[in-house]
């Protein structure tokens, strides 16, 4: 199944769950206490939320300072914006799955997840950073000189005057 058709049966099946849910627990707690507890969810996510996403900040720029990629970090901002959204939403359904992603160590282990997963068939993920030496490196003995070069037209190298080099 194309993640297209993947959304356009969640944009349909969620919104008649969320109906469904809101109108079941409306039916046992009443109208109004139903409304004040979907604002409550709200304003407690939205308060978490930006709790979560100033904390993974701080942990990206940390990563970054020590020069690692903070690949774990960035998939859980993606999260966290998800989950923001998903929390701002009225219903009970997305209220469930906002705040489990709000919880930092299901986050963490989900997103690590996705990156080995995502990961599996180009490299192993490593955690250490992204400036180890590769075993190319360790084949060099000898020293790298940076440098630029032209190529040129073999009709070109033939009328090229030779001119010293400028120190």
């Amino acid at each position: 199944m194309n993640p297209f058709s993947v959304f356009l049966l969640l944009l349909i099946v969620v919104p008649v769950v969320e109906i469904y849910f809101l109108i079941q627990v409306g039916g046992i707690i009443g109208a109004f206490p139903t409304v004040v507890l979907i604002l409550l969810t709200a304003v407690l996510g939205a308060y978490l939320f930006r709790l979560q996403g100033l904390a993974t900040l701080q942990r990206i720029q940390a990563s970054l300072s020590r020069a690692e990629v903070p690949a774990v970090e960035m998939v859980e901002g993606a999260m966290l914006l998800v989950s923001g959204a998903l929390l701002l939403t009225p219903g009970f359904l997305t209220d469930i799955i906002g705040f489990l992603c709000l919880v930092p160590s299901l986050r963490y282990r989900f997103a690590r997840s996705i990156l080995q997963s995502s990961l599996m068939g180009q490299a192993s993920f490593q955690q250490d950073g992204p400036f180890q030496q590769d075993s190319r490196e360790d084949a060099l003995d000898g020293d790298i000189i940076e440098g630029e070069f032209k190529r040129e037209d073999e009709t070109d190298v033939t009328k090229k005057t030779t001119k010293p080099p400028k120190l």
